[in-house]
Formats: structure tokens, sequence, C-alpha cells
């Protein structure tokens, strides 16, 4: 299938940036400067040459929510907006060792990390920034890459009380700060950027975790954390969700049983929904049993613990567990990849909608199969012949008879 940008048949939607790193570039170039007053909202861990490695703030010249992803979404602020705000923050960056001091320069990024709001900074960068996007499947979009040559903060750093008691202790895991952070209100946004920088956990293990790892690793603690609790709750009846986020629409099932977990995902695009096109839709699945993995999953990468995410929120507030069936569509209104916080967000708001409640399994499963052959032309029974969760709830059933 040929991608929705390039039109090449030799990658997908999600591999290709052609399109928007062109257009960005033309427009952003007149606005960046070697040497600049502004606000830093956020801090960048690279990963290629663990464990020395490059630290990124992320600033930029005038800041207008160009990292909120949580009022993106409430705000239904679109693709190409997002990536207009996220073209104007430079990655100032510096060499790091992941354990020890650090750089120079680490001090002031870990009190970017802290804060509860973008911070002041002046920034002096190595040369002039060329205007660029960088696009990556699970992380944000950001603009140009510049060795950093000098950083100040020029205000008193606004560090929450409750956050800096937390990066203070020398007697909290990593997992136990986040578990308080969370109950305390931190979203996973401000979670993420402060365990990347190595501020939470016993002295000895503090180090920088790569941002693409600490997303999934924030995301992972805190699911676990409220597993604790939803394997001890009653059974969800059967229930169905349909929503979704900027391209990105789940079919949720919650189903009679005790906790497990599957997801799909596959891109679907229009023209097969108008049978302009036919064959094989590449589908990638990751499962666990109720008691969980050991393992990193092998296909659905972040978005399997950022979906997941979404779901234990919602079976914690209805003291529930259940049976876990996500089936993520991805069309072409994704013209994009913007991260998971996108997965993250859609699986909320399809837990928001108004739910279906089914009689049974079947009905459930029968449910799900009408809502995506209409509205996308797009037959799961394929998709449930691969189910290990269909096949724990179902054995060997045939799919006729449901």
């Amino acid at each position: 299938m040929a991608c929705i940008f390039c039109k090449s048949p030799l990658h997908d939607y999600r591999s290709c940036i052609v399109l928007y790193r062109m257009q960005k570039q033309r427009e952003i170039a007149p606005t960046l400067k070697q040497d600049f007053f502004g606000k830093a909202p956020n801090v960048f861990i690279g990963r290629h040459g663990y464990p020395h490695i490059r630290v990124g703030i992320l600033s930029t010249e005038e800041y207008n929510k160009n990292d909120d992803p949580l009022a993106w979404s409430a705000e239904g602020t679109s693709i190409p907006d997002i990536i207009a705000l996220r073209s104007m923050l430079v990655n100032s960056h510096f060499l790091s060792a992941v354990k020890g001091k650090g750089s120079n320069f680490s001090p002031v990024a870990r009190e970017v990390s802290l804060a509860k709001r973008p911070v002041d900074m002046e920034i002096r960068l190595e040369k002039a920034p060329h205007p660029r996007l960088s696009f990556n499947n699970d992380l944000a979009p950001h603009g140009p890459n510049v060795p950093l040559r000098a950083a100040a903060i020029t205000e008193n750093t606004p560090v929450d009380t409750r956050v800096d008691k937390v990066a203070s202790a020398d007697d909290l895991t990593a997992g136990d700060a986040i578990a308080a952070l969370a109950g305390k209100g931190f979203d996973e946004h401000f979670l993420t950027r402060a365990f990347s920088m190595g501020n939470f956990g016993l002295p000895l293990e503090r180090k920088l975790v790569p941002t693409r790892w600490s997303i999934t690793a924030v995301d992972d603690i805190r699911g676990k954390q409220l597993l604790n609790d939803i394997r001890r709750y009653p059974e969800s009846d059967c229930i169905a969700y349909v929503g979704g986020h900027l391209g990105n629409h789940y079919i949720i099932l919650l189903l009679d049983s005790v906790w497990q977990y599957e997801l799909f995902e596959q891109f679907v695009p229009r023209r097969h929904l108008q049978r302009q096109v036919t064959g094989q839709i590449t589908v990638e699945t990751d499962y666990e049993p109720f008691e969980g993995r050991h393992e990193y999953v092998q296909e659905t990468a972040g978005g399997y613990y950022a979906a997941r995410i979404g779901i234990l929120e919602h079976l914690a507030a209805r003291r529930r567990q259940s049976s876990v069936l996500a089936i993520r569509i991805i069309t072409e209104e994704y013209t994009a990849p913007l991260g998971v916080w996108v997965v993250r967000e859609a699986v909320r708001k399809a837990l928001a909608t108004e739910p279906v409640r089914l009689s049974d399994r079947d009905a459930a499963i029968g449910y799900a199969r009408k809502i995506a052959m209409e509205r996308f032309g797009y037959d799961i029974d394929p998709l449930l012949r691969r189910s290990k969760l269909v096949k724990n709830l179902w054995g060997q059933k045939r799919l006729s008879e449901y």
C-alpha cells in the first residue's frame, strides 16, 4: 500500500515525513535565532550512544502551549496546528553520561524538568539553527537540534513543594515516587519529563532515561500499580465503547471475566472503505494474561502501554475488572505521527462516550464486527481468529457460532 504522504510503495504513513518537513521548514526559517530569551517547557533525552547521550532543553522565544498535549486534546487542536506549535521548539542539546553529575548544563535541565510551568531562560547556541522537524512514531515532533553553548534560568524556578519533597527523598524508589505524585494529580506528561532527568529513586540508582523509554516506563509503572487493586474488583458487565482522537479510532470491549488485555492496531485507508483497494491489512497485536507481562511487547510498542493506562484508569474509577479487547483503527485523518500521547487521549475520549451495554460476550463481539464494518469497511474476523483473548474466553469456538 502506497504511503499516504508521498505515495511511495516502500513505506507506510508512519515513516514518511517529507510533506510536513518541507512545509514547516519554510515557515519557521525567518523566526529562528542563535541567541534568544524565551521559555523552556520540557527536556528531550536521546538514546543514541547510550550510556553517553544527548540531553536537550526544548525552548521557544514565544511560548503558546507548544508543549501541552492535554490542552491540545481538550481544545481539539488540529494536527497542522500542533505541528506548527512543535516546530517552534528548539532542541538545544549537550552530551551527558546517564549516571553521575553529567554536564555543567545538567542542573539547568533538571530544574526545567521539575518546574510546574515553562521556565524563563536565556539560550545561546553554538550556531544559528536551520529549520528542521524531527518526527518519531512514539514522540511528539520538535524543531531544530543545535548544540548548546550557554544556558541560564532567569527566574526562581517554580517547583511544586510536593514535587520537591519527593525528588529530595532518598528512601523512595522511582516507582513509589511516581505513584505518590500521580496520586496527587500530576499527569503523565509532567511525570515523564521529571522521571527522564533522573529526579526520582534511591540515590545510587538515579540516572537519565531516554524520553522514549521514560514515556513507556511511566505508563507501565502506573498501570501495574492500578492493577494491584483492579485484580481484586468484581467483574464488569459486557460493555462496548467507540471513539477516538485525530484519526485514531478505538473499539473497546469490556467483557465479563477477570483481567486480561489484548490490543490490535491497523491502518485502514479510506480507499479500503470505498472498496477501491483489497488485500491484507497489516495488523500488529500484543496480549497480557491476568498475571501481566514479564517482557516488553513485541509489536505495538509504546502504544500498548499508553492505551492500557487509559483503560486501567477507567476500570479503577468504576471499581471493576474486565477482560479487555481493544481494536485501534488508524485512518488517513492521522496525517503525521505525533507521539503516543495521542493514543492515551484517544482511549480516554473513547471511554468517555456513552457506553453500549450488551447482553453477553457474543453480543459484544457481534457489535464490534458491525461497527468495524459499517464505519471503516473493515472485517475483523481474521483479527478475531488470531486473538488469544477470544480463544481464552470462547475456546476454539467457530466465528460463525457468534
